[in-house]
């Protein structure tokens, strides 16, 4: 097996399959040869070609996002390394393992003028959780070992990403059939950590409390534990609120945060009514507005956060962060709680069949817009499907649809970024056995349209264009429309399809623009085909904010069960 000469990266090679980092996701270089040379001939590896570094440590990411494992992005010296910067700070911010390993010069050629040099030691720092800076020196294997054992098992541990910077001297394309070997130091996960006087605290409070609601963010698929799920819904003093991308689902659990909030507008005690006297969050970071606008104005006694890396202090009240996976939270503390008699959670279960009554009838006399679309494709997605969503409009609409208990839902929430969206679903369809669809708006296919240069790309993926020719978000949010730098600046509409890069990339194409258009392409769009699929939907710019505006405006409005909940706490509170 040709192997390169070059002993450090050698190293570099054998560390990571002793760390069992299979996918090594490759941009082609001249300073990263004696890598792609090693990880190349050695059929341990899988092994990707990406030229566009942005994409190809987008796709690296969405592979490590379903396997949960480490994966590898190896590039040149220059600004190549810069590129990873985007997916390297999602990856930091969603706890996803991604591994940059970037070719350098030698430190006695940086800073004298030669080409695609920059200062590349340390430069992902920020938002790296170990940076291991190796050494092209004679006698530096004892640190190279070191420094690559840190990197390596902190990615493995934390779940974080890490920057792995390899010097490399010319010449670069020489092999040998000599092996170096490198000297392994096994990875220790990290253990959970449940102070005993936090939790000792935290039952008290969870059992002296009427009203608590559970807040939960980004979760993996099948987190929590069926038992603890059943036990958060029989309980009538808990609110469970979560989002597409908790992919967790019970019937008592409310799924539209923020329909849920926009009705509670119309009148403060409502507010008050919603108001929790503790709040437990976990999973990672909320798509919603509204709820940390609300956590923050109407504030819990009592904030507990339980998260195995991180604990945010997201609503500016927290009380305590518990380090640790929230099944081992609850199996520890379940034992001592015991459950509230509370209307809490039934009158807001109430509110929440209203709503999606309202919600229904609203849809079934709305015109053709993104409101309708998004509606009409998550009513046609199969069973058993993975979706990654883009963030901005896509994502947000996502909120307000009922999503099947079957799916698997994903988002870019770490950064919240456009940039990378279409790259980490095609990644992640490489990393997954289950059939993919991303749905996506325009200004985020078109950011990443260099996605779809990839060899990679399973048949069965599809992607959802909803095209509303700019950004359709920015006539959402508060901002003066008719100022005459809005359109420009702001929305930047366009007039670009999908078309011609499908037949570029040889990817099946087909064009929606009005309703009957869009559910006969949808009836066949997931059947089995040769090659992947893309189906544009092209929506009226001018017409999707009125339409989604006025839905939340039907909500304020409705008033069924106001002086319901409003007399039920007035009761409560008096017995």
């Amino acid at each position: 097996m040709k192997r390169p000469q070059i002993k450090l990266a050698q190293y570099v090679i054998e560390a990571c399959k002793a760390k069992e980092v299979k996918h090594i996701v490759i941009s082609p270089g001249s300073r990263n040869a004696p890598l792609t040379i090693g990880f190349a001939n050695d059929p341990y590896f899988n092994c990707y070609s990406i030229v566009d570094e942005r994409c190809a440590a987008f796709f690296a990411l969405g592979i490590a996002q379903q396997l949960q494992q480490p994966v590898a992005v190896v590039c040149t010296s220059g600004s190549a390394l810069l590129n990873y910067y985007p997916a390297f700070s999602e990856a930091f911010y969603s706890n996803i393992s991604l591994v940059v390993i970037s070719a350098d010069r030698p430190s006695s050629k940086i800073d004298i003028g030669d080409g695609q040099t920059i200062r590349q030691v340390n430069v992902l720092a920020n938002h790296s959780a170990y940076n291991a800076n190796l050494s092209d020196e004679a006698h530096s294997d004892k640190s190279n070992f070191y420094e690559l054992n840190r990197a390596l098992n902190t990615a493995i541990e934390e779940q974080l990403p890490v920057h792995i910077n390899v010097p490399f001297e010319e010449p670069l394309y020489l092999t040998t059939e000599e092996h170096y070997s490198f000297k392994n130091i096994a990875a220790k996960p990290q253990k959970p950590i449940i102070n005993e006087r936090k939790s000792t605290d935290f039952v008290k409070h969870w059992n002296d409390s009427a009203k608590k609601m559970v807040l939960v963010g980004v979760l993996a698929p099948n987190s929590v534990e069926a038992q603890y799920v059943e036990w958060l819904a029989k309980d009538p003093s808990v609110l469970v609120l979560t989002e597409t991308t908790s992919n967790l689902h019970h019937s008592d659990f409310i799924p539209y945060i923020d329909k849920l909030l926009t009705y509670t507008e119309r009148d403060p005690a409502l507010k008050e009514a919603l108001r929790p006297d503790l709040l437990l969050t976990f999973g990672g970071l909320v798509v919603s507005k509204k709820i940390k606008q609300f956590l923050r104005s109407y504030k819990p006694t009592y904030h507990y956060n339980v998260d195995l890396h991180k604990g945010y202090d997201s609503y500016f009240c927290l009380t305590a962060h518990f380090k640790a996976d929230i099944n081992t939270f609850l199996r520890e503390v379940t034992p001592n709680l015991v459950n509230v008699s509370s209307v809490y959670q039934q009158q807001w279960l109430e509110v929440k069949n209203e709503i999606q009554q309202i919600h229904l009838e609203y849809i079934s006399q709305t015109p053709f817009s993104d409101f309708k679309v998004y509606s009409e494709v998550f009513s046609n997605i199969p069973n058993d499907y993975i979706i990654q969503i883009s963030n901005s409009s896509a994502i947000r609409y996502a909120q307000l649809i009922k999503a099947h208990p079957s799916w698997k839902v994903f988002c870019n929430r770490g950064t919240s970024g456009i940039d990378g969206s279409m790259s980490t679903a095609i990644g992640a369809a490489v990393g997954s056995a289950s059939p993919t669809v991303f749905i996506t708006g325009d200004l985020s296919f078109f950011y990443d349209s260099n996605a779809l240069w990839n060899k990679y790309i399973p048949q069965d993926f599809r992607v959802i264009l909803v095209n509303n020719q700019g950004g359709g978000i920015f006539r959402i949010l508060p901002g003066d429309k008719a100022d005459p730098n809005f359109e420009y600046f702001f929305e930047t509409p366009h007039r670009l399809t999908a078309e011609h890069f499908c037949k570029m990339y040889g990817i099946s194409y087909q064009l929606a623009t009005n309703l009957s258009d869009l559910q006969k392409d949808l009836s066949n769009f997931f059947e089995v085909s040769e090659k992947p699929k893309l189906l544009e939907i092209h929506t009226p710019r001018k017409i999707n904010d009125k339409v989604l505006l006025k839905y939340f405006e039907v909500l304020k409005k409705m008033t069924t069960f106001t002086a319901l909940i409003i007399l039920n706490i007035k009761n409560y509170e008096q017995t």
